[in-house]
Order: structure tokens, then sequence, then C-alpha cells
């Protein structure tokens, strides 16, 4: 018998593995950031932009990827099933991963927003990433090093030109990371009741972040959905015993919020067109988790 249909099932199984290592469907709600600080500053959805969207995609899976190398030795205990533990992809091979695909996202904004922009957003971006992986991560600064990530990656869509136009973007999606990443430290062993209170109120903040003057039907029904696929998932975390599959179901359902809460800052940025393939875009990403993990 020939041996194609061994190769074939060789190559499927890998590509699965790597697609578990950087969570390759949570990217998805990476795009959006960009989108928002762009739109806050004025720039636009135009190629430059989404060239910026790519790179932060690429920053997002090389954090995963390290993330999992870093974490290599509490995941043969704690998750076992993960690439690394189970033997999939050796360590060294998640680590080139990682640097790949940092220099692939360094390298992309170069050519999208030129260097200027890849000294002044990008790289600070990536330095944020590997600095949560490699040292933050465990301490009790993590979550908010994880947060000025996330807003260093609204402030991307920027590009060379002045950040301030984007700072409120960028502090409702740190505050929404904030208090998501607390709450994803208790996946493994369950969440008080008070880590869902604050996650709550970090929402809370997020999504009030977001309004202005004369909010139209696009950004308030981007907020509705921001509200509905959170909320819920939090308010089960919130009124029961705390216990660790909730908690994963809730951050798993935090991570998808993203996207209409970018889509509730594209419609408060003039850009309801841009807000409706964000929000549309939920259905997509917690689709393909079922098959994909995000967290």
């Amino acid at each position: 018998m020939p041996p194609f249909p061994g190769r074939a099932f060789h190559a499927r199984r890998t590509l699965r593995a790597y697609a578990e290592l950087v969570r390759a469907p949570a990217a998805i709600t990476v795009p959006g950031d960009v989108l928002a600080g762009a739109l806050a500053a004025g720039r636009g959805s135009g190629a430059r932009t989404l060239g910026l969207a790519g790179s932060s995609v690429c920053l997002y899976w090389a954090g995963m990827a390290l993330n999992d190398w870093a974490d290599r030795e509490l995941d043969a205990v704690e998750r076992p099933e993960r690439p690394l533990p189970s033997g999939r992809i050796s360590p060294r091979a998640a680590l080139t991963t990682a640097a790949g695909l940092t220099a692939a996202g360094l390298g992309i904004a170069a050519l999208a927003g030129g260097p200027r922009t890849a000294l002044r957003r990008t790289l600070p971006l990536a330095a944020a990433v590997w600095t949560y992986d490699l040292g933050a991560k465990n301490t009790p600064l993590g979550p908010a090093v994880m947060a000025a990530a996330r807003a260093l990656d609204v402030l991307h869509g920027t590009g060379a030109g002045p950040a301030r136009p984007a700072l409120v973007p960028a502090a409702a999606v740190a505050a929404h990371t904030l208090g998501l990443t607390r709450l994803s430290r208790h996946e493994v062993d369950g969440a008080p009741p008070r880590e869902a209170a604050l996650t709550l109120a970090a929402a809370t903040v997020a999504a009030a972040a977001t309004l202005r003057r004369g909010t139209g039907p696009a950004q308030a029904a981007a907020l509705a959905l921001y509200a509905g696929s959170f909320g819920p998932a939090l308010t089960r975390v919130l009124r029961g015993p705390g216990a660790a599959p909730e908690v994963r179901r809730a951050v798993g359902a935090g991570i998808h919020a993203l996207l209409p809460l970018q889509a509730a800052l594209a419609a408060r940025g003039g850009a309801p067109r841009v807000a409706v393939p964000l929000a549309a875009a939920l259905p997509l990403v917690r689709r393909l988790a079922r098959k994909v993990s995000s967290t």
C-alpha cells in the first residue's frame, strides 16, 4: 500500500498540534484591536492597517507558543494533553516557532507601516509579549502586563502617528483583559466569587469606555452582544462554587467577547460598517474553539 495516506495523516496531526500550540482560532480576536486603534486615530481600515493587523496576529501566535514553552513543566502536571507535554511538539520547536513568528510580526509591520512604526509600536508590543511569558506571568504584575500588551495592540493601529486619539479604546481593551487575565489564573483550581466580581467590574468599565454622545444602533447592538456573550458565563462563576470547568468556560467566553467589544469601539470610531463583520465573527470563533481550545 502506498505511504501517502500515512503521510497525510501525519501532516494533519502535526498541523493540528501547531494550531493547538498557538491557539489558532483565538487570533480572530486580534485584528479588531488594531482596527479600533486605527479608526480612533483617523487612519481607516486600508491596506496598511490590515498589514499591521496581520503583524499583531503573528505576535499573538508567538506569545501562545512561548507561553507553552515557558509552562511546559507545569503543563506536564496540570494539562498533559497540551502539545508539548504530550510529545507532539518538542520544546525546541515551540521556542523556534515563537521566535520565528515574532520576527515575522516585526517584518510585516515594517513593510506595512515603515521602520518607524515597527520601532515605535511593534517592538514594544513584542517586548510586552515576551516579558509576560518569560517573567511577569506568575507574578502579581502578570495581569497588568498582559493588559498593557493588549493596549499596545490597540495603539499598534495608530502606526507612526500620535497614540493619544486611541488611548480610550486602548483603555477599554486593557480593562477587559486585566479582569480576564486575573480570572484565567484560576482555570485549574477554581475561582473564588470575588475574582468573578472583579472581572465583571472590569468588563463594565470596558463597556462604559466605549460610550460617547449619540451612541448609534450599531454600537448599542455591539454592547448588548458583549454583555450577552460574557455576562452569563461570569454570572455562573459568581453565583456558583467557582469550579474550574465553569471558570474555563468563562475565560473562553471572555476571549471571544473581545469581538463585540471591538465592534462597539469601531462604531464609536465612526465605522459601523467595520463593526458588523467584527460582531459577526463571534459565532465563527465559537465554532472553531470547539475544535481547538482558545485557552
